[in-house]
């Protein structure tokens, strides 16, 4: 991190600049067995072609607000760099009714048709794998994002000042969201906690990038044994756990 990042996509910027063959985001869901390990260049990569995608095909700005209906999951976290990249405020589990954009998974697939605005859906297969058939009134991400151009330039300049976030009711600028992601998650974190809250997003997400850190990110954590969390704190060399 540098002293001049105000939002976080200046977070990944530096990252990017600094060490771009570091793991920034390993995955795993424990109920299927699941593992990604994205590199900060591999992720910046994957949030630039959605950001592209957010910004082009479905038109969003400064001030758009993109409602998030996604688990914790690698993609979640791509989507909300991409609307941080944007300048959208990215709202986690938000209300789809007054969205501009709705991103949801394939479990909130209902609940995300009250939006009247642009719909996205994410069949959250394992290597970003398509929908068997595309849900009726949604493009598939994994179809449309693979096309998207690997760099990212904003329309319009994204104020550090204004909205970037609502989560859990609470709503953070891009300079809060930089400012409040600072100073403990410099190593390697381990979070088993949801990110519908605040908390889930800074040991999952938000800290680690803005420390120099990287994330070791567990849905479904419940599911393995204490055993085998052992296990895995050793062979992913944690240093510290969020569950």
């Amino acid at each position: 991190m540098n002293a001049t990042d105000r939002t976080p996509a200046d977070l990944l910027s530096s990252a990017l600049a600094a060490d771009p063959g570091r793991p920034l985001v390993t995955f795993y869901d424990d109920a299927t067995g699941e593992r990604v390990e994205l590199s900060v260049a591999t992720f910046a990569n994957w949030v630039a072609k959605t950001a592209n995608l957010l910004q082009g095909d479905l038109g969003a700005g400064p001030g758009d607000r993109v409602v998030l209906l996604l688990p914790t999951h690698w993609q979640t976290a791509v989507w909300l760099l991409a609307c941080a990249s944007v300048g959208a405020v990215a709202d986690v589990g938000g209300d789809p009714k007054t969205a501009d954009v709705v991103v949801s998974g394939p479990d909130s697939l209902d609940a995300a048709r009250a939006c009247r605005g642009e719909r996205v859906a994410l069949a959250l297969r394992p290597l970003g794998g398509r929908f068997p058939q595309v849900p009726d009134g949604f493009v598939d991400y994994a179809v449309e994002v693979p096309g998207q151009g690997d760099r990212f330039v904003p329309f319009a300049p994204v104020d550090p000042e204004e909205a970037a976030l609502i989560v859990a009711g609470r709503e953070f600028s891009g300079a809060e969201v930089v400012e409040q992601a600072r100073g403990e998650f410099g190593g390697r974190v381990l979070s088993g906690l949801s990110y519908d809250t605040w908390e889930g997003l800074k040991a999952g997400l938000y800290g680690p990038l803005a420390d120099g850190g990287s994330v070791v990110l567990c849905r479904n954590l419940d599911a393995l044994g204490e055993e085998a969390l052992a296990q895995r704190i050793e062979s992913e060399r944690v240093t510290a756990t969020r569950r």
